[in-house]
């Protein structure tokens, strides 16, 4: 009884629980890549930030913060299933370092080393503030405009851009007092004042005023969803003036109404104009004042008000009497 104790006991020593660091999932290879983004010497932190999300997602990111430390084994002692499992993870994060780094750059880094010296030397040799970078990233965001036929999206898009890679550069500092939540709030404000001052002024001008003219300086999800609504009001009211165009063309088509263009210099030998009432576009036989002066008009007369075949009873009775006489 007491042998079989033993072995259960053991045996539950020896399991690694899926929610301890230690844990290595069956699709967790050493191919496996942490970030889309390589590491090349120059974008350390946009590096550093992604690889810290991957191995956080896999619940491995105290390996990396030195948290989690290799277990003491005594020399000559059997090595334990944490021992192991320790071992097992130290290479397996390794193996996923070097497949987002460079491997022109693989030749300065010890592998050899544990996971956690790895970090900190990248991060002491590359971690330094890019001054030059942060004054054109600033530039760029100064310069940053909203350009003809841009759409709100693409225009905040590209704000948005400038923003997080300047924020890997300019970190806001952890405490307790209160001071980094104040200066959360003032980059924000900041954010929403950059974002109305690029918009189109002809379109957007008097939303930015509005907004302006609140008591307190809206977030800036707010802003962009009121900018973004002004945009969309916009499309729809020319959509329907665009019917409305089309619709009218149509119609003025269908009446067969005669449009004519300027006359070029160039074409006034190819005018008509009569020579009775000097008026264009007809000639002295098709001329209609001639026509009513001479009774042969359309509603002169009243041959032509007769029924049927254009006055022709008319005309008849006309000549009957003629006849009679």
């Amino acid at each position: 009884m007491t042998g079989g104790t033993n072995n259960k006991n053991t045996q539950k020593q020896e399991h690694i629980s899926p929610s301890s660091p230690l844990y290595v999932h069956p699709s967790e290879i050493p191919n496996l890549s942490l970030s889309q983004i390589i590491f090349d010497g120059d974008n350390y932190q946009l590096w550093a930030d992604a690889v810290r999300n991957g191995l956080d997602a896999k619940n491995k990111l105290s390996f990396i913060e030195g948290t989690i430390k290799s277990p003491d084994v005594a020399e000559g002692a059997v090595e334990t299933m944490e021992v192991v499992a320790w071992r097992q993870c130290n290479a397996m994060i390794k193996a996923w370092l070097r497949n987002s780094i460079n491997p022109k750059l693989h030749p300065s880094i010890a592998f050899s080393e544990p996971v956690v010296e790895i970090w900190k030397e990248l991060r002491d040799r590359y971690s330094t503030r890019n001054a030059p970078l942060v004054h054109q990233l600033k530039s760029d965001l100064n310069e940053c405009k909203q350009g003809k036929n841009q759409s709100i999206v693409e225009y905040y898009t590209q704000l948005k851009a400038i923003w997080n890679e300047l924020g890997n550069y300019t970190k806001i500092p952890k405490c307790t007092c209160g001071a980094a939540a104040a200066i959360v709030k003032d980059r924000e404000e900041e954010k929403v004042h950059q974002f109305l001052m690029g918009l189109d002024t002809t379109l957007y001008g008097h939303v930015r005023s509005n907004l302006l003219m609140e008591d307190e300086i809206v977030s800036l999800s707010r802003a962009y969803a009121l900018v973004l609504r002004e945009e969309r009001h916009r499309m729809v009211t020319k959509v329907k003036e665009e019917t409305m165009e089309s619709a009218m063309a149509a119609q003025v088509t269908g009446n067969s109404t005669r449009v004519f263009e300027p006359i070029k210099e160039e074409d006034t030998s190819s005018i008509i104009r009569c020579t009775y009432c000097n008026k264009l576009w007809h000639t002295e036989d098709k001329c209609w004042e001639k026509l009513r002066i001479n009774g042969r008009g359309r509603g002169c007369g009243k041959s032509s008000r007769g029924r049927g075949g254009h006055g022709q009873h008319a005309n008849a009775a006309t000549a009957t009497s003629d006849d009679g006489k």
